[in-house]
Protein backbone atom coordinates (compact mmCIF):
# COMPACT_ATOMS: atom_id res chain seq x y z
CA UNK A 1 0.00 0.00 0.00
CA UNK A 2 2.38 2.33 0.74
CA UNK A 3 4.18 1.61 -2.78
CA UNK A 4 0.92 3.01 -4.70
CA UNK A 5 0.87 5.67 -1.88
CA UNK A 6 4.50 6.82 -3.13
CA UNK A 7 3.82 6.34 -6.72
CA UNK A 8 0.69 8.62 -6.86
CA UNK A 9 2.71 11.32 -4.66
CA UNK A 10 5.77 11.18 -7.57
CA UNK A 11 3.06 11.24 -10.18
CA UNK A 12 1.77 14.25 -8.45
CA UNK A 13 4.85 15.79 -8.01
CA UNK A 14 5.56 15.74 -11.52
CA UNK A 15 2.30 16.69 -12.63
CA UNK A 16 1.82 19.60 -11.01
CA UNK A 17 4.95 21.64 -12.95
CA UNK A 18 3.83 19.70 -15.96
CA UNK A 19 0.33 21.46 -15.77
CA UNK A 20 2.35 24.87 -15.62
CA UNK A 21 1.17 27.78 -17.62
CA UNK A 22 1.07 31.24 -18.74
CA UNK A 23 1.57 33.34 -15.94
CA UNK A 24 -1.18 35.45 -16.82
CA UNK A 25 -3.62 33.23 -16.77
CA UNK A 26 -2.42 31.44 -13.89
CA UNK A 27 -1.82 33.97 -11.44
CA UNK A 28 -3.68 37.14 -12.70
CA UNK A 29 -3.14 38.94 -9.04
CA UNK A 30 0.40 39.68 -9.55
CA UNK A 31 1.16 39.28 -12.80
CA UNK A 32 -0.53 41.96 -15.48
CA UNK A 33 -0.10 42.62 -19.34
CA UNK A 34 1.26 46.53 -20.18
CA UNK A 35 1.94 45.85 -23.42
CA UNK A 36 2.19 43.18 -26.35
CA UNK A 37 2.82 43.07 -29.82
CA UNK A 38 3.89 39.96 -32.65
CA UNK A 39 7.36 40.28 -31.17
CA UNK A 40 7.25 41.00 -27.14
CA UNK A 41 5.07 40.78 -24.31
CA UNK A 42 5.55 43.13 -20.96
CA UNK A 43 4.21 41.69 -17.58
CA UNK A 44 4.59 44.32 -14.72
CA UNK A 45 4.67 41.85 -11.79
CA UNK A 46 3.91 42.59 -7.83
CA UNK A 47 4.38 40.46 -4.87
CA UNK A 48 3.44 41.62 -2.01
CA UNK A 49 5.81 40.99 1.24
CA UNK A 50 6.11 37.10 1.35
CA UNK A 51 3.74 36.18 -0.83
CA UNK A 52 3.63 33.47 -3.62
CA UNK A 53 2.37 32.47 -7.02
CA UNK A 54 1.33 29.35 -8.24
CA UNK A 55 3.03 27.24 -10.84
CA UNK A 56 3.07 29.05 -14.05
CA UNK A 57 5.76 29.24 -17.39
CA UNK A 58 7.48 32.02 -19.33
CA UNK A 59 9.33 32.04 -22.58
CA UNK A 60 12.27 33.71 -22.68
CA UNK A 61 12.68 36.73 -21.35
CA UNK A 62 14.28 39.67 -19.88
CA UNK A 63 13.49 41.24 -16.48
CA UNK A 64 14.16 44.32 -15.21
CA UNK A 65 13.60 44.77 -11.24
CA UNK A 66 11.80 48.21 -9.93
CA UNK A 67 12.62 47.53 -6.65
CA UNK A 68 15.16 45.24 -4.34
CA UNK A 69 14.13 41.71 -3.40
CA UNK A 70 14.93 38.21 -2.19
CA UNK A 71 13.08 35.92 -4.26
CA UNK A 72 12.64 32.28 -4.14
CA UNK A 73 12.10 30.04 -7.52
CA UNK A 74 10.59 26.71 -6.36
CA UNK A 75 11.52 24.87 -9.95
CA UNK A 76 10.31 21.12 -11.64
CA UNK A 77 11.56 18.35 -9.85
CA UNK A 78 11.61 19.59 -6.30
CA UNK A 79 14.55 21.60 -6.30
CA UNK A 80 14.48 25.46 -5.79
CA UNK A 81 16.96 28.65 -6.85
CA UNK A 82 17.04 31.80 -4.31
CA UNK A 83 17.75 35.21 -5.82
CA UNK A 84 18.66 38.99 -5.05
CA UNK A 85 17.60 41.77 -6.69
CA UNK A 86 18.93 45.51 -6.68
CA UNK A 87 16.22 47.58 -7.99
CA UNK A 88 17.47 48.55 -12.03
CA UNK A 89 18.97 45.40 -12.23
CA UNK A 90 18.13 43.83 -15.71
CA UNK A 91 18.37 39.79 -16.26
CA UNK A 92 18.14 37.15 -19.22
CA UNK A 93 15.29 34.74 -17.71
CA UNK A 94 16.01 31.77 -20.06
CA UNK A 95 12.24 29.81 -20.85
CA UNK A 96 11.35 27.49 -17.91
CA UNK A 97 8.27 26.69 -15.14
CA UNK A 98 8.30 27.59 -11.65
CA UNK A 99 6.41 28.95 -8.33
CA UNK A 100 7.75 32.47 -7.28
CA UNK A 101 8.21 33.72 -3.69
CA UNK A 102 8.52 36.86 -2.25
CA UNK A 103 10.72 35.71 0.92
CA UNK A 104 11.45 39.83 1.55
CA UNK A 105 9.50 41.94 4.15
CA UNK A 106 8.31 44.93 1.35
CA UNK A 107 6.61 44.60 -1.99
CA UNK A 108 8.68 43.40 -4.95
CA UNK A 109 8.02 44.98 -8.39
CA UNK A 110 10.22 43.41 -11.76
CA UNK A 111 9.23 44.43 -15.65
CA UNK A 112 9.25 41.22 -17.87
CA UNK A 113 9.48 41.56 -21.30
CA UNK A 114 8.59 38.11 -23.08
CA UNK A 115 10.09 37.18 -26.19
CA UNK A 116 7.53 35.95 -28.86
CA UNK A 117 8.39 32.91 -30.91
CA UNK A 118 9.40 34.25 -34.06
CA UNK A 119 6.69 32.53 -36.64
CA UNK A 120 9.13 31.16 -40.39
CA UNK A 121 7.52 33.66 -42.68
CA UNK A 122 7.99 32.31 -46.75
CA UNK A 123 10.54 34.15 -48.19
CA UNK A 124 9.71 34.86 -52.25
CA UNK A 125 12.59 35.60 -54.32
CA UNK A 126 12.71 38.13 -56.36
CA UNK A 127 11.62 38.13 -60.13
CA UNK A 128 13.54 39.52 -62.64
CA UNK A 129 12.24 42.66 -64.54
CA UNK A 130 10.47 41.59 -67.92
CA UNK A 131 13.35 42.14 -70.25
CA UNK A 132 12.05 44.91 -73.37
CA UNK A 133 11.46 43.27 -76.93
CA UNK A 134 15.00 44.10 -78.93
CA UNK A 135 16.48 41.80 -76.29
CA UNK A 136 17.79 44.09 -73.83
CA UNK A 137 20.19 45.99 -76.36
CA UNK A 138 19.75 50.09 -76.28
CA UNK A 139 18.50 51.28 -79.66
Amino acid sequence: MHRVLYLCLFVFACAVPALAQDAVKADPKHYKVEFQNATVRVLRIHYGPHEKSVWHSHPNAVAVAVTDAHIKFNLPGGKSREQNFTAGQTVWTPAGKHLPENLSDSDFEVILVEMKAKRRTTVKKPTAPPESGNGGKKS
